[in-house]
């Protein structure tokens, strides 16, 4: 049956600001573009916008869409202002647990409290005598009670693990607080989930982007959950249905191997295989991001690598061999510089790109290094809402001329996607849309942090549409309102080109189509 869709805004992400006044679509894809006058003939359903604006459908270039359905489904302690209202949160959410219970949440973020204080394990004692592991925003630190540290083994003698630190106070006792691998020990001794459970976080979390406007997303959750092959039911479970949504699936080094050995199923074009996914660094949060010099506001470290050199030497050579690509979480130009060196020892296959993810601190030599190497750029416009002003104070002034440099990275040609990191940050594209825009926090009214990267609109909108699309290969199926493109609409109530910039975040989703059906409608 075919379908034209008119009587709104109807932008194509071609060109700025091209309009087409009606879309007829067939079978999930579009197949002719017009007048409503010229298409209406070949239509057996009209879908009636209303005046809504459509854009191509909006896809999240990176995310945990396990994690974002389980952080709807467990304690999220992202509001939390303060550290004491972090405890208020703790013990009210400790009412409702049994008396031996796990207390887990997540979210936290210590820039958000006044005095930046972290609390200690004796702090969270108090709480209650069961453990409690808390997972710090970036989930590269967590927060662990003397309960849960005892149930890890964790004592004055524990040494740190190779891809992590337990932090200790002066006299050499543990604090609750974990970085990088360390927080593993805790986080281990926590049940692995069913598919059950990983199928209940994953429907709510597919139901939640589509209200969102998403259509797709890059996702890395396939080696969080134990067996990759239960993660991967549960997405074939919630997608091989009814429930349609593109999830683009990266491979995790610790699984990667097995599963180019067992060659399992996919069920295309809902789940794809990605490019297989490691860690060089940490975090710029927690002062475990690998910088090239050491932090302003912590001179007595630069940050962490997470691997050795030859360790990422051996990684790349794995996905090499299997001809694929890699896809590297690297925030500081330090790790930046590391994973460099590999690529450019190993050239990623003929028709592939390496996806490197975040790239927060670059530098000159760094930037033009990659223009000879193809690659691709996972952003996060929202890091600039969430990690601005006291990102400054790490970096110190003499780092911020390649700091969140979107802009720039965009003008010298870089393929860019959009994405959220969700749960890390809110999984809402609008509020990445009005980051890259605005370069301050929804409600701030100054000239934005680092101005001169600010995107215009259509630059905003493109990466979370035509970019998040190339990241993935799909530059000439999706990303535009196109003859031969996926039926993939975000469909809102508001022009995200005309609006007034504050209005950007209080626009509203009123369809979100995949492949031509309506998979959320706004009541």
């Amino acid at each position: 049956m075919k379908t034209v869709w008119h009587n709104g805004t109807i932008y194509t992400m071609d060109i700025e600001g091209k309009q087409v006044e009606a879309v007829l679509t067939k079978d999930g894809k579009i197949i002719e573009i017009g007048t409503y006058e010229a298409l209406k003939s070949h239509a057996e359903k009209e879908m009636d916008l209303q005046g809504a604006v459509l854009y191509p459908g909006f896809i999240d270039s990176h995310m945990h869409m396990i994690g974002h359905g389980d952080k709807l489904r467990s304690l999220d302690l992202s509001k939390a202002n303060s550290a004491d209202e972090l405890l208020r949160m703790l013990y009210a959410a400790k009412e409702q647990l049994g008396e031996d219970a796990w207390l887990i949440g997540e979210g936290w973020n210590e820039n958000n409290f006044p005095d930046q204080r972290i609390l200690t394990a004796k702090e969270l004692d108090k709480v209650t005598a069961a453990p409690i592991i808390l997972s710090r925003t970036c989930r590269h630190a967590a927060l662990a009670n003397t309960a849960a540290l005892k149930h890890a083994g964790i004592q004055r003698d524990t040494t740190n693990p190779v891809d992590g630190t337990i932090v200790r106070d002066v006299n050499g006792e543990a604090t609750g607080y974990l970085l990088e691998g360390a927080q593993d020990l805790v986080l281990g001794l926590i049940g692995e989930p069913t598919v059950e459970s990983l199928t209940t976080s994953l429907e709510k979390s597919v139901e939640d982007l589509l209200a969102l406007g998403l259509t797709g997303a890059v996702t890395d959750d396939l080696s969080l959950y134990g067996d990759y092959q239960k993660p991967l039911q549960a997405y074939k479970n919630v997608l091989g249905g009814k429930k349609k949504f593109r999830a683009h699936l990266l491979r995790r080094s610790p699984i990667f191997e097995q599963i180019m050995e067992d060659t399992p199923t996919y069920y295309e074009p809902w789940i794809t295989p990605g490019e297989m996914k490691f860690f060089v660094d940490g975090a710029l949060g927690g002062q475990t991001a690998l910088l090239s010099k050491p932090y302003t506001d912590a001179p007595e470290t630069s940050g962490i690598a997470v691997h050795r050199d030859d360790e990422i030497e051996a990684l790349v050579q794995l996905a090499r061999s299997y001809d694929e690509a890699v896809a590297v979480h690297v925030i500081g130009d330090g790790a930046v510089e590391k994973i460099l060196d590999v690529l450019e020892k190993h050239p990623v296959p003929t028709g592939k790109r390496d996806r490197l993810i975040h790239v927060n601190v670059l530098r000159d030599d760094l930037v033009e290094r990659m223009l000879k190497l193809p690659v691709i750029l996972d952003l996060q416009p929202a890091f600039v809402s969430s990690d601005f002003p006291w990102v400054m104070d790490r970096l110190g002034g003499e780092r911020l001329d390649w700091t969140y440099a979107w802009k720039r990275l965009l003008d010298k040609g870089f393929i860019c996607g959009g994405g959220s990191d969700a749960p890390i940050e809110e999984a809402d594209p609008l509020l990445g849309i009005y980051a890259a825009v605005a370069r301050r926090k929804v409600g701030e009214t100054h000239e934005g942090y680092l101005p001169q990267e600010k995107l215009s609109r259509f630059e905003a909108v493109g990466l979370f549409t035509t970019g998040s699309a190339a990241t993935i290969g799909k530059a000439d199926s999706r990303g535009k309102i196109a003859v031969g493109y996926d039926a993939d609409f975000t469909i809102l109530n508001k022009d995200l080109f005309t609006v007034p910039i504050e209005e950007i975040v209080k626009a509203k989703v009123q369809m979100t189509v995949v492949a031509e059906e309506v998979m959320y409608r706004a009541e």
